[in-house]
């Protein structure tokens, strides 16, 4: 089977177990890049716990710019990595507030995809990643955001090299998703990888893709074989 009918597939597979999830605006695209920027290394509890502290904290933007970075640290800190974020979310404020004349992000829906990417990764903290995350979330782009779950499960699958980095991952599977079904495909993937296909110990009897993923035969035939030895 090809590539592109194997994506296919698995993204109907994903869709009969776990439902279709449907795009719904997710809101101001600078929110949603600090946001981002709040979850790289640290789970998703921790990054809202720390968003709700910086809201708490500064009434809007502006402030956020002009508080000392410090300040912005202390608010954050739940999220991990509270000096390296605080720092880059100032100086990416400080950037918008310059280029654009204002804090507000939401005129890059209306840019093509690839040109707010090339725009925005040039800033320390904006990768692929979190580029595709808010064009994607807020902008309604069709495009597969490749996070720490995502790159899992795509190599586990062998749908792209076992030493594929988290770009390269991108750049290989948007070729391969059906078109339409980006949003869907990541957000079945993020369910399957917070659920079942988990870092440390994967439950591959409980997954839907089981029968269509190496990883899961090689992890079976171990199991099958060290029971033959006993």
């Amino acid at each position: 089977m090809d590539s592109l009918r194997r994506v296919s597939e698995i993204t109907e597979r994903l869709e009969n177990a776990f439902g279709e999830p449907r795009w719904r605006d997710r809101g101001k695209p600078l929110a949603s890049l600090i946001l981002t920027i709040l979850s790289q290394s640290t789970n998703d509890n921790n990054r809202d716990v720390a968003y709700a502290r910086l809201k708490e904290r500064f009434p809007d933007w502006e402030s956020v710019m002009r508080a000392p970075a410090s300040e912005i640290a202390d608010a954050i800190r739940p999220a991990g990595l509270a000096n390296q974020k605080s720092q880059r979310i100032v100086d990416i404020l400080n950037w918008i507030f310059t280029t654009y004349g204002a804090l507000d992000l939401d005129f890059i829906c209306d840019m093509e995809p690839q040109q707010a990417i090339d725009t925005f990764t040039q800033l320390k903290g904006v990768g692929l990643k979190t580029m595709s995350v808010v064009l994607m979330f807020c902008c309604g782009v069709d495009i597969f955001p490749v996070d720490t779950h995502v790159h899992r499960i795509c190599r586990r699958l062998g749908l792209v090299p076992h030493n594929a980095s988290a770009e390269k991952t991108h750049h290989l599977m948007q070729p391969q998703v059906p078109a339409g079904k980006s949003y869907s495909l990541h957000m079945n993937f993020l369910h399957l990888g917070r659920t079942i296909c988990q870092a440390r110990k994967p439950r591959c009897v409980a997954c839907p893709l089981v029968d269509v993923c190496p990883s899961a035969r090689i992890e079976t035939d171990t199991r099958n074989s060290s029971t033959a030895l006993d």
